[in-house]
């Protein structure tokens, strides 16, 4: 299984962060990704700047039939469509992709590090994984998502709202 997870924290010209990640997660699905699971939204401060305009996320438990480069190219197109320009690192954006794990698969390369080397003391990535895959075991170190959230820092263990409101997915 696959772990995504996507983020906005600036309004685009499709609308609010919650409305970003929605046609994010649709552009996804008329890729041929199939989603299994879908966590709520959940709200952090934007480091390291906590002047910018708070983050939106979800975690996303999907299965795609081709390999990560495909996906890598598929996330790209779907960030620059909805209108991501690339700036510097932390910087707010109307969306963000990023691949967690795929498959377990252990990888270094100049496009894509897997497992995303941050997801494990990230709170908006372990706590959407907690929730939609909660038996989910980081690929390198081991452990799982509430082993993982329980060593973070007490701040970032509290920072973090969960927002009982999910992604609005179009049936067409």
């Amino acid at each position: 299984m696959i772990h995504l997870n996507l983020g906005s924290n600036l309004n685009s010209v499709y609308g609010s962060r919650s409305d970003n990640i929605s046609i994010a997660l649709n552009l996804l699905i008329e890729a041929k990704i199939k989603i299994k699971k879908i966590s709520n939204f959940y709200e952090t401060p934007s480091y390291p700047n906590l002047n910018f305009p708070k983050f939106l996320n979800i975690g996303i438990l999907a299965y795609y039939e081709r390999d990560f480069f495909k996906l890598l190219n598929v996330i790209r197109l779907i960030e620059k469509k909805i209108g991501r320009i690339k700036t510097k690192k932390n910087e707010p954006r109307v969306i963000d992709i990023d691949i967690i794990d795929f498959n377990g698969l252990v990888k270094r390369s100049n496009n894509l590090i897997l497992p995303h080397p941050r997801a494990h003391i990230r709170n908006f990535v372990l706590f959407p994984i907690l929730e939609i895959d909660p038996k989910w075991s980081h690929p390198i170190i081991k452990k799982n998502a509430q082993f993982l959230i329980n060593n973070l820092n007490q701040k970032s263990r509290i920072e973090i709202t969960r927002l009982y409101k999910s992604v609005k997915i179009r049936h067409d």
